[in-house]
């Protein structure tokens, strides 16, 4: 009877019975918003099935402040909850949706994707949506295994934790309270570096993985420091007068009148080169599928682009590309480009995409970006090839349409990228039409088998119709210059399961294993009508490096200067061909984080001039 009388207070009980209901109830909101808390961890260490992730749990534990701050937010948020409506489950509820719902979308957005959720992927959630429908979510132990105790314990709030506090005066002063210990807690710690740095959790982890950095932190630290990603922060010591100054150092030089050939980019859809593996160079089925590329790179400018993504985020390398931007923020307006220099030097500038146009919110991007034209599915594409069917089937119809494109300008000076869709993962496990590898022959699952040769199907389409794009271009009179390459490795089973199986290096801290993780391929080839009126071969090896520099090799090779922040981009990469986002660079052929003092002030230099570029001054 007294413990009925705690849980549920008739009307009129005593004021002592009343205290003894509110501390009971504190209590246990206190104990769920700390479990919910709890269960998001254990969401977080799951997630990457590389990891040993027991041990990853455990250590969690071991860092008294890293799991203070990943456990603060549900708490937090279940006592938020609960003044604002009187009501316990209320409470419960909104910290599980902070608490395990986010760290449910991470699991699977690092299992399927291979990175993890940031607080900038907010913007994207249709984009987010539209490629989340393309996988099978597979319902593990661990989520089957969250999501019970989650809903146990809106459950147990319903029906053992009635409404609470009636006094509004009382719940508008906690409501208050917890906003300002939130904004507090947040400037205080989960934006301070001293603070994160504070949190390393290192000895499980690669530190030279941003993955796994995020996920030795825990879901709510990390996400939480990610905040500040969604708006734009201005490089160290970053002063526009002198990125202003640097960048009208080196004024933008004209194309030769006589020299301004077409130029056409395309990037391919999860394009690599799966040779490049041992596992697979010894299989003379997969030696077959590429040998037409190998053919066409000897005809080439060829060599490796060191990406900053892997199995997603395309954008990345696509941007990287038009803007010659290392790093980016989202864009939100005009933005400096080599399309906007293109078009200032008389070219039409038309983009191409047999896929949505809200992926990525290219279509308003590409305005920024200031392409004249724009075609998508809505606009054009859908009218040549199924939007589905476009995943696996549309290379013939990009090219086909490039050509026309190209036919129609006349003779008109046109730059022309197009972003393909074929390949696009996930890649079948179940079956597969073309055995390039099979079970028998390489010791591999019969899943990872069916992903790979389900991949090396499209693959060999992709490479046929892109062989027979430059076939094409090369009977034509109009002088074109074609840039071809890979955007990220493929996605190959969850967790990367499909690589883990062939045991590929991916450790990144090591040029090998970076290059097995980042690198795609790509090449710059001319028909002879440019080699005619440029004076240049365009064969060789092209080296390797970040897609920043791609237009600038692009450049090199047809022997044009440029625009000024192009020729900044050269002085950039005689310093170091790699910038990654995770702080890595490329010195006299070692992968390294430290830079001389000098050329650590002209890369800082260079992130002010990006930032300038981006945010203040674009070509009219």
């Amino acid at each position: 009877m007294k413990l009925s009388r705690l849980v549920f207070p008739p009307d009129g009980a005593s004021r002592g019975t009343l205290r003894a209901h509110r501390a009971y109830l504190a209590v246990l909101l206190t104990l769920l918003g700390v479990g919910i808390g709890f269960l998001g961890l254990w969401l977080t260490a799951c997630a990457d099935a590389a990891l040993p992730q027991a041990e990853l749990y455990r250590s969690y534990l071991d860092h008294p402040l890293l799991l203070a701050l990943n456990l603060f937010p549900p708490l937090l948020l279940a006592w938020l909850g609960y003044f604002l409506s009187g009501r316990c489950w209320c409470g419960v509820l909104l910290s599980g949706l902070f608490g395990v719902g986010l760290p449910l979308i991470n699991y699977y957005k690092v299992m399927l994707r291979g990175d993890p959720m940031r607080a900038s992927d907010i913007l994207l959630l249709r984009t987010a949506g539209g490629i989340m429908s393309q996988y099978e979510f597979e319902r593990t132990a661990e989520v089957n295994t969250a999501v019970a105790l989650l809903g146990a314990m809106l459950a147990f709030a319903v029906l053992l934790m009635p409404r609470g506090d009636k006094r509004r005066r009382i719940r508008a002063l906690g409501a208050a309270a917890c906003v300002l210990l939130g904004v507090g807690a947040y400037l205080g710690a989960y934006t301070d570096e001293a603070v994160y740095e504070r949190t390393a959790n290192d000895s499980l982890i690669n530190i030279w993985s941003d993955n796994e950095v995020y996920l030795s932190r825990g879901f709510a630290l990390s996400f939480l420091h990610s905040v500040p990603e969604l708006f734009p922060e201005k490089p160290e010591d970053y002063d526009a007068r002198a990125a202003q100054a640097l960048l009208e150092s080196f004024p933008d030089e004209d194309i030769p009148e006589g020299e301004k050939v077409a130029v056409m980019g395309v990037m391919l859809e999860a394009f690599c080169d799966l040779t490049d593996f041992d596992a697979l160079a010894g299989f003379d089925t997969v030696q077959e599928v590429y040998a037409p590329w190998h053919a066409l790179e000897e005809q080439s400018l060829s060599g490796r682009l060191l990406t900053n993504i892997f199995a997603g985020g395309t954008v990345d390398t696509e941007w990287g590309f038009l803007t010659g931007a290392s790093e980016h923020d989202e864009y939100r307006g005009a933005v400096g480009s080599y399309v906007r220099y293109f078009t200032a030097q008389g070219y039409a500038a038309h983009y191409a995409h047999p896929g949505y146009s809200w992926f990525y919110d290219r279509e308003r991007v590409n305005d920024y970006l200031g392409f004249d034209r724009s075609v998508f599915t809505e606009n054009g594409f859908g009218e040549l090839v199924d939007p589905y069917v476009a995943m696996w089937h549309s290379d013939q119809q990009l090219a086909d349409y490039l050509l026309a494109d190209l036919d129609a300008a006349d003779g008109s000076p046109l730059f022309s990228f197009a972003v393909s869709y074929q390949n696009h993962g996930p890649y079948a496990e179940t079956e597969s039409a073309v055995p390039y590898v099979s079970p028998e022959a390489s010791g591999w699952s019969q899943e990872s088998c069916n992903i790979l040769n389900n991949y090396l199907f499209g693959v060999n389409e992709t490479v046929r119709e892109y062989v027979r794009l430059t076939q094409e271009l090369d009977a034509r009179d109009t002088p074109v210059v074609l840039v071809l390459f890979g955007d990220h490795k493929p996605w190959m089973g969850n967790g990367g399961s499909v690589y883990e199986e062939m045991g590929i290096d991916f450790d990144t801290s090591t040029l090998a294993g970076f290059r097995n993780y980042y690198a795609t391929p790509y090449l710059i080839w001319a028909n002879r009508a440019a080699k005619e009126v440029l004076g240049a071969d365009f064969t060789g090896d092209g080296g390797d490096f970040s897609p920043c520099f791609l237009m600038t090799r692009l450049f090199d090779a047809c022997g044009w200067v440029g625009p000024g922040y192009m020729q900044l981009s050269r002085a950039m990469r005689d310093i170091s061909p790699l910038l990654h986002t995770n702080g890595l660079f490329l010195h006299d052929g070692v992968l390294t984080s430290v830079l001389s003092d000098t050329d650590r002030s002209f890369y800082r230099s260079w992130l002010a001039v990006q930032y300038y570029r981006e945010h203040v001054a674009a070509y009219s």
